[in-house]
């Protein structure tokens, strides 16, 4: 039976790419392996991909700043970080200054807006601090140096390296970003460009970078592929009652409801549906343990970033930023 014409295809990339990486010695361990897959599936030059990894650098910063990430500190320490007046007044100046976008965006894609703005305000201050790492250089680092998350890293290396040009904001190897490869104002990994990314100034290319309607257009749009419920709460604070029940908080979908967590000794401090399902976060802040019910937009922000601190800080700065725009007292910063 003769061979069909995919399959001709890749035996004819394959043929091309094998001789290239045997003669060629590897800068990185496990690039030529790495090359092949990314020649095999998209028809790039295996030479052109190979000069990419090669000029990239293994950095012994990035090893170190991945070893300490802000997440590990307790609440009581994490907050302070993010959560500052300065995050908040610029959030609201940001907010004063793009009105019209952001509240487009939001109702396009039914979520809430001050979110868009916290987490701009929590990944980059806004803009401000979108990484000074050569994406290369980060990715290349923990794909093939860093053992305890390679294989997470090594696919998103893999992702940028088939990337369309009409994707990035540039080319491969003058793109920067954070020590984990992440770019743009909202921090996009590669695997998020490539399903979550938007052109939503219709340009014919998606610049993460220096687009504002498509910076805001890919958050909201992460929002709503992973599950934001339009109205819904993202936490609100609950009480424990004397012996309550010990309880971990579960980075999954909520399924208990509030109902059954009274049964556990944990009650709203504001009225709400008892069938209203959630899970339950105890944080240690300055003055003790801080119970909060967190609910399916809040799990929604912990799809963005795995850390439940994380989400919270976002949950707080965005409340903040509501209840300040409309405020004539709240004190402008610039955006």
């Amino acid at each position: 039976m003769p061979m069909s014409r995919c399959l001709v295809a890749v035996l004819a990339v394959c043929a091309f790419v094998a001789p290239w990486t045997m003669a060629h010695a590897e800068t990185h361990p496990g690039e030529a392996a790495l090359v092949r897959e990314v020649a095999a599936d998209t028809g790039k030059d295996p030479a052109k991909l190979t000069a990419l990894l090669d000029g990239a650098q293994k950095q012994q910063s990035i090893l170190d700043a991945i070893s300490r990430p802000a997440e590990s500190k307790p609440w009581k320490d994490y907050r302070p970080i993010f959560v500052t007046p300065e995050r908040i007044q610029d959030g609201i100046a940001f907010y004063r200054a793009h009105r019209a976008l952001i509240d487009a965006t939001a109702k396009k894609y039914d979520v809430a807006p001050q979110y868009l703005i916290a987490i701009l305000g929590v990944e980059t201050r806004y803009g401000h601090i979108t990484g000074k790492y050569k994406v290369l250089d980060a990715l290349v680092t923990l794909a093939f140096y860093y053992p305890p998350r390679a294989k997470f890293f090594r696919k998103e290396l893999k992702t940028l390296l088939e990337l369309p040009d009409s994707k990035l904001a540039g080319p491969l190897d003058t793109l920067t970003g954070s020590y984990a490869g992440a770019q743009g104002w909202g921090q996009f990994m590669p695997s998020s460009i490539k399903a979550y990314a938007v052109d939503a100034d219709h340009d014919g290319h998606i610049d993460l970078h220096d687009s504002l309607p498509d910076i805001l257009a890919s958050v909201a749009n992460y929002f709503h592929q992973h599950g934001w419920k339009p109205g819904g709460e993202v936490a609100a604070q609950a009480q424990a009652q004397p012996g309550a029940n010990v309880l971990k908080y579960r980075a999954k979908p909520p399924r208990r409801t509030l109902e059954q967590y009274e049964a556990l000794g944990y009650a709203p401090l504001q009225r709400m549906k008892p069938d209203t399902a959630a899970n339950l976060l105890t944080l240690q802040s300055e003055h003790g343990p801080q119970h909060w019910f967190t609910f399916q937009n809040f799990y929604v922000i912990t799809r963005y970033n795995r850390s439940p601190l994380y989400a919270m800080a976002v949950r707080q700065i965005a409340d903040a930023i509501a209840h300040g725009v409309d405020d004539p007292a709240a004190v402008e910063a610039a955006p």
